[in-house]
């Protein structure tokens, strides 16, 4: 979602910067932060705060992120176009993310995607954080998906992990923190600039 579908990382670094200062740490680097995201939130608390301050920390994170989360969030040039021609081609979608699964949701109703997209699974609906495969066959029974002709879209090295531990393909597209260059070398089997880009590369079935 985040990075692919919307750009909500000015309120993201806004947070964990809030909450790391206040456990007494130094300001993050914002450009650390922006490339760590889209894997588990401890990974990236664990580059800047203790082990034993993580609970705290994370706590702390979704207490305030609620407060902050709509504050500059973009629906990225392409998104909306692309999953309602997804819906529209009946071709199953669903979101899954490892932001929390209630934010998840709240972004999804906020940027009008849950219309095309009803279900969307985040990192406290279940056990498992992506690139787990047990997550991903979740996911695909969740929708009542066949994993034969399944496919990835994202962003980021940890979606494309997300399809190579599942056994399926990832298509990329670098609106996130990562180029074309740095998705292709990490595995993606395509990788594109932009949604539109990525939209027009399809053979819709309708």
């Amino acid at each position: 979602m985040d990075g692919t579908l919307i750009d909500q990382t000015v309120a993201i670094i806004r947070c964990y910067a809030e909450v790391i200062t206040r456990l007494g740490y130094p300001k993050p680097d914002d450009d650390v932060i922006r490339r760590s995201l889209g894997g588990p939130m401890a990974s990236t608390m664990g580059l800047f705060i203790q082990e034993e301050q993580m609970d705290a920390a994370c706590k702390a994170f979704r207490a305030h992120f609620p407060e902050i989360m709509f504050d500059g969030l973009v629906v990225l040039p392409g998104g909306m176009e692309l999953i309602e021609r997804a819906y529209k081609a009946r071709i199953p979608q669903v979101l899954f993310t490892n932001k929390h699964g209630d934010t998840a949701r709240q972004v999804s109703r906020y940027a009008g995607f849950s219309k095309y997209v009803p279900t969307c699974i985040g990192s406290s609906d279940t056990e498992w954080h992506k690139p787990d495969a047990q997550l991903t066959e979740h996911v695909l029974q969740t929708i009542d998906a066949e994993k034969a002709g399944a496919v990835i879209i994202g962003d980021s090295p940890t979606d494309i992990a997300v399809a190579q531990n599942a056994g399926l393909t990832c298509y990329c597209v670098a609106t996130g923190a990562h180029s074309v260059e740095e998705l292709l070398k990490a595995g993606a089997e395509a990788a594109y600039e932009s949604l539109p880009e990525l939209a027009n590369s399809i053979v819709w079935n309708s």
